[in-house]
């Protein structure tokens, strides 16, 4: 059964999936990113951490002795193999779901649309709490986004559903 939808309605059901499609790549381009994350920390599994973390420090003209760099070796030498391990399977499990996430939105699915608003929003507080204890712009910027992700996903899928009682009237 094909249904006749005209072209004005057509327009408008597009600019508003716009938005779900431009979600979705950004989820899959995360989920790539992730993947890369994970094949990187498994790639680190039979190497010294600590000196790989020393080169790239030393790499990127820092002191090693400073007090960041320092806090980051000793957090470092107190990975081992199993950690490293749970680690990668952690980051594997998150480019997963974006992935899913991601396919759903832009094959426009309502189920993607109510996963990640869910996701998003559990995670929310976690992103509000690591903003109080440390303020820099690219925290302020993800947070921002996963908010507008949230709040446009939770409006749009109102819309639908006010659209699906508004046709169930008829």
């Amino acid at each position: 059964m094909v249904t006749h939808v005209s072209p004005v309605r057509r327009k408008h059901i597009s600019a508003l999936d716009r938005w779900l499609v431009v979600i979705g790549a950004l989820k899959l381009f995360e989920a790539a990113l992730f993947i890369a994350l994970g094949i990187g920390v498994l790639k680190m599994l039979h190497k010294d951490l600590v000196d790989e973390l020393t080169r790239l420090i030393l790499a990127l003209h820092s002191d090693p002795e400073g007090r960041f760099a320092s806090l980051l070796l000793d957090k470092v030498a107190l990975l081992d193999p199993h950690r490293l391990k749970e680690i990668s399977a952690a980051i594997f499990a998150h480019a997963g779901l974006d992935v899913l996430e991601g396919t759903g939105l832009v094959l426009r699915k309502t189920w993607a649309e109510i996963v990640t608003v869910v996701v998003s929003a559990f995670f929310l507080p976690f992103e509000f709490m690591a903003l109080t204890h440390h303020v820099t712009w690219i925290r302020v910027g993800v947070t921002a986004i996963n908010v507008a992700v949230v709040i446009y996903l939770i409006f749009h899928l109102r819309m639908k559903r006010r659209e699906r009682q508004r046709r169930r009237g008829r």
